[in-house]
């Protein structure tokens, strides 16, 4: 089944169509296991119900998953992925300054599991050598780990239990 996403964020600075379908999703290659680092595809908006999804794909094996995510969310990941620099900094700027002031460092962010419709996430820090996790939703750790320019890593599990795009329905954040 093939899906039409279109792009379209809060600030209307991208606006993409690109095509996507649940056959792109490959099997994992024999002996490969635990997280692969992944890479944020777009941010879009699902046409047919109108709420916003982050698409990401697996760097190993090319697997890719829809997580539907809010607005607001979908602009904090959008902005770096644009490139755009606000006047201001945002929450997930902040985070990212007050680390460095703190001298706690972001890792990297791992996509943990989904769990009837919700996915979870966990920020991976070291702070003076100890290392430290914290539960986070998704989208946020998607929007930090991208300020950061730290790996965004999703357990292997995760893409089995997901649903492709274009496929439905699509697990929340």
């Amino acid at each position: 089944m093939s899906g039409r996403w279109i792009v379209g964020i809060g600030l209307g600075v991208l606006m993409t169509a690109i095509g996507l379908s649940a056959g792109e999703a490959q099997s994992r290659p024999p002996g490969a296991a635990g997280p692969q680092e992944a890479e944020v595809l777009t941010v879009a908006v699902d046409p047919e119900n109108r709420q916003p999804m982050v698409i990401l794909q697996g760097k190993r094996d090319r697997r890719q998953l829809a997580m539907v995510i809010g607005f607001f969310e979908a602009e904090r990941i959008a902005i770096p992925l644009q490139g755009v620099t606000t006047p201001r900094p945002l929450t997930h700027d902040l985070f990212v300054t007050l680390f460095g002031r703190l001298k706690v460092s972001l890792r990297r962010v791992v996509i943990t599991d989904l769990k009837e419709s919700t996915y979870y996430a966990l920020l991976h820090l070291d702070a003076g050598g100890t290392e430290m996790t914290l539960d986070s939703r998704p989208s946020d750790a998607i929007a930090l780990a991208l300020r950061a320019k730290v790996p965004i890593l999703i357990e292997d599990r995760v893409f089995d239990k997901s649903v492709a795009p274009g496929s439905a329905p699509t697990p929340h954040f």
